[in-house]
């Protein structure tokens, strides 16, 4: 992929996310952390790589703001699952990316639902208050599960058999 394609597929993959998060939808069931791996993965310019948070403070505008603990840790496990991406492009295999793709789950559920607890104003300060905390959001960390699967599948799949198809064509090609 050239640079300008590169940049196209990023700007798509951009408005993916502020679609996502601007028509309604199922809580938590959200392309945005697949997108994050899928960019880190097969980008081949790091330049690009913060046209996602461009894209979520875009959609955050629209949307509304919330209190800034929470926003930061949103941003802060979307930045962790960025770095995972990173120790996936060097370690690509299945097992690699299903166990990054659950532990991006994981790690967004624990860092926000902790910020939701220790910034917010709904849960008692103390730890029954953080246990509750997890413990409401369990429906919410299933869905986010159940999409980070899908789309990393969607978006790894599509691009690996794009990419498998493209071979075999030039295999053909010069044959």
């Amino acid at each position: 992929m050239n640079n300008q394609q590169n940049f196209f597929l990023m700007l798509v993959l951009s408005a993916i996310i502020i679609a996502a998060r601007l028509i309604p939808h199922v809580p938590n069931f959200s392309p945005v952390a697949a997108i994050i791996l899928f960019s880190v993965v097969y980008t081949k310019h790091n330049k690009y790589l913060l046209l996602p948070f461009v894209a979520l403070l875009i959609s955050d505008f629209f949307l509304g703001g919330y209190q800034l603990g929470i926003m930061l840790a949103v941003y802060g496990s979307l930045a962790i699952i960025l770095l995972l991406g990173v120790y996936l492009k060097k370690h690509k295999t299945i097992v690699n990316t299903i166990t990054i793709t659950l532990g991006s789950g994981l790690i967004f559920f624990l860092l926000t639902n902790f910020a939701v607890w220790y910034f917010g104003s709904w849960y008692a300060a103390d730890f029954n208050g953080l246990i509750l905390s997890y413990t409401m959001a369990i429906p919410f960390f299933k869905q986010t599960i159940i999409s980070n699967l899908l789309y990393v599948g969607l978006f790894f799949g599509a691009y690996e058999s794009i990419q498998l198809l493209h071979k075999e064509k030039s295999i053909t090609a010069s044959k």
